[in-house]
């Protein structure tokens, strides 16, 4: 055991995220790796804390554990926000802005064989496009360790949670470089140090170069030593289009994949933890598209892998937010790749039913990356223990293929908690109603979504939150209203089963939001991508929250509309088949407004300028610098009235 407390850097991170934690749990739990003798909402405020920490440079834990907690958490709460949104960078950065576009994680592998189940979905995608299989090439790069950030030219934005950022530009500011001479707006990249300079001159007084790359950012004066490793040329934004790589066919590829990842590992002078793969071909790339969290066009590899044979000593069930009822394996504390593993999820109870998973079985474990560990095989069976009811609120468990389910929708602890905190998180404009504040309020008894929108400041102040607090809540839930937030995020927001926002912007192109509660699974059905299982669950998943969502969605929020997939398109516009971006302020209408009209004519709508770019569209208060790099790629430059013009 070792000792530790929040420092004053922590402490002001956590401060920034607004939360309310039991800081001496929380150091007991980092002190004697106890995280799994958290409560499920304890361990989401351990994540939370800790990659806030980590990404502003100051980590509680170190790489290895909060991979393996987070991996763990995911596991067992497959269809949190948590585990599907991408994980948000520095928290304490200033205001969010919109990103020009989307900047999402990677997926990761950890053998060649997983690599090759990737591959096999490229050349599915190619076949399906009549790619000759011999066009197949794949780009391999150094995966840096460094501060995730995205440059148009103009501003420098931190990841954020891959939607929105903050504007970080002070860093060109303050003379950080592009690496490699490269030019300002290369778009998705990393703030790195060079290895060597740390090592040699501030590793005595940064931890890691973590420390560096958030302070390079910092809202405040930067730190003298890292104004110097700047002015010294020691710091960089690597943008990914510079980065070295080898690119080549794919079974070249596979035929040299311990020397091409070795290679690559070892390309550049920064921190790297992996090598990211991806497709070449821009065809596959759009084919393949991505989900809420990871391009499918592209993974990451990593390497590590070790296994035990462990004695389990009881099977715990855990409720979630769906009613699902999740198997957990209590295990006798085993060390591998350097963690103490006590818990691990046997997926679902006709596991633990048909593997004989239960106290006195051994099961063999096996822990890939130094992330969380999966059950392999059981080695010796048991008579197993199904629960009956359910641990939140005993209810009568009943069994849907695999799983066992809670019934109880409307006054289950576990489900109700978890669906308003889901709810919040989905919605993305309403930063106060977090874990710690939706569990307050559960426990006064608040157990659905138009019950909290109905409540007023005084009564918050009845639950125990101080006056600031109360206002400033009240206060977000009337903007969450106003600000204009997306249909299908809405929908989505209300955790329907097969519902995530892919599939809610499916629907919504071919019916209104409203009209998607009469539907049948033979209307969905119709729907390319919908499959029978998955529409009757969506049918079922709506007439279950019919009454709370006609509730919610007539307090009156502003929802922007999912175009229709029948409203056709003009091919005859004088933009048909162009690729647009627009930038600046926009006088004679909302550029959101512009942009669907330019799709509706028929253009395709980018978010930065490539050499595929057929016009720019600058507004007010645009730089010289962005318009003259576009002169310079061949991008015809229109001002708002010329576009204007040219589309009338």
């Amino acid at each position: 055991m070792t000792e530790f407390e929040f420092n004053n850097d922590q402490l002001s991170i956590i401060n920034e995220l607004g939360v309310e934690p039991d800081l001496n749990k929380l150091e007991a739990a980092i002190r004697d790796n106890a995280f799994y003798e958290l409560s499920n909402e304890e361990q989401l405020l351990f994540l939370v804390v800790a990659n806030a920490c980590y990404r502003s440079g100051f980590p509680v834990i170190n790489d290895p554990q909060y991979d393996e907690f987070s991996k763990k958490f995911a596991e067992n709460n497959p269809e949190h926000s948590f585990v599907t949104s991408v994980e948000s960078e520095v928290m304490s950065l200033g205001k969010t802005v919109s990103l020009p576009q989307k900047m999402l994680s990677t997926d990761k592998a950890y053998s060649k064989e997983e690599i090759q189940k990737w591959l096999e979905r490229i050349i599915k995608a190619a076949n399906a496009l009549d790619i000759d299989t011999k066009d197949i090439n794949i780009r391999v790069t150094p995966k840096l360790d460094g501060y995730a950030a995205f440059d148009d030219g103009e501003r420098l934005y931190t990841r954020g949670d891959g939607v929105k950022g903050q504007d970080v530009s002070r860093a060109f500011d303050r003379g950080l470089e592009v690496a490699k001479g490269g030019d300002r707006g290369l778009g998705a990249g990393e703030i790195v140090i060079d290895k060597t300079y740390f090592e040699e001159k501030l590793s005595q007084y940064f931890e890691n170069s973590r420390n560096i790359q958030a302070a390079i950012i910092a809202e405040k004066n930067v730190d003298s030593r890292v104004q110097q490793a700047i002015n010294d040329g020691a710091c960089f934004f690597y943008p990914f289009s510079l980065i070295d790589n080898w690119t080549g066919h794919y079974k070249e590829l596979m035929a040299s994949f311990e020397n091409i990842i070795d290679k690559i590992w070892n390309a550049v002078g920064y921190d790297v933890d992996g090598v990211v793969l991806e497709a070449t071909d821009p065809r596959i790339k759009e084919y393949m598209g991505a989900t809420r969290k990871f391009h499918r066009w592209q993974i990451a590899f990593k390497i590590n892998e070790e296994a035990a044979e462990v004695e389990v000593l009881s099977v715990t069930p855990q409720t979630s937010r769906t009613g699902r009822v999740s198997p957990v394996a209590e295990l006798v504390p085993t060390k591998i790749s350097g963690a103490t593993i006590s818990r691990v999820t046997v997926h679902h109870y006709n596991m633990v039913k048909a593997n004989g998973v239960g106290k006195g079985a051994v099961v063999q474990i096996v822990r890939s990356g130094l992330v969380i560990p999966k059950i392999e095989k059981v080695i010796k069976q048991v008579e197993p223990q199904i629960p009956t009811n359910c641990p939140s609120c005993k209810s009568h468990l009943i069994w849907e293929s695999d799983h066992l389910i809670c019934p109880n929708k409307s006054d289950c602890p576990a489900q109700t908690e978890n669906t308003l905190i889901h709810f919040f998180k989905i919605l993305g404009n309403n930063d106060g109603f977090g874990p710690k504040v939706i569990e307050k309020l559960s426990n006064y008894g608040i157990k659905h979504i138009h019950d909290i929108y109905g409540l007023k400041a005084h009564q918050f102040a009845g639950y125990g939150f101080g006056d600031k607090t109360s206002k400033n809540l009240f206060d977000q839930l009337q903007a969450s209203r106003e600000v204009e937030v997306e249909d299908w995020r809405f929908l989505s927001a209300f955790g329907v089963s097969r519902l995530g926002g892919g599939n809610c912007e499916k629907l919504l192109q071919h019916h209104s939001i409203t009209e998607l509660f009469e539907l049948s699974a033979d209307n969905i059905v119709k729907i390319d991508g919908f499959a029978r299982l998955s529409a009757e669950a969506i049918v079922e998943g709506l007439a279950n929250i019919k009454d709370e969502f006609f509730k919610v969605y007539e307090l009156g929020f502003n929802l922007s509309i999912t175009p229709k997939e029948s409203e056709k398109k003009d091919s005859t516009s004088p933009i048909s088949g162009a690729v647009i971006v627009f930038t600046g302020t926009m006088l004679q209408a909302k550029r959101s407004d512009m942009e669907k009209q330019a799709k509706y004519l028929g253009a395709k709508v980018g978010k930065s300028v490539t050499s595929k770019t057929t016009y720019l569209v600058a507004g007010t208060k645009v730089g010289e610098t962005k318009i003259n790099g576009a002169r310079e790629k061949g991008v015809e430059v229109l001002s708002e009235q010329e576009y204007l013009d040219l589309i009338n």
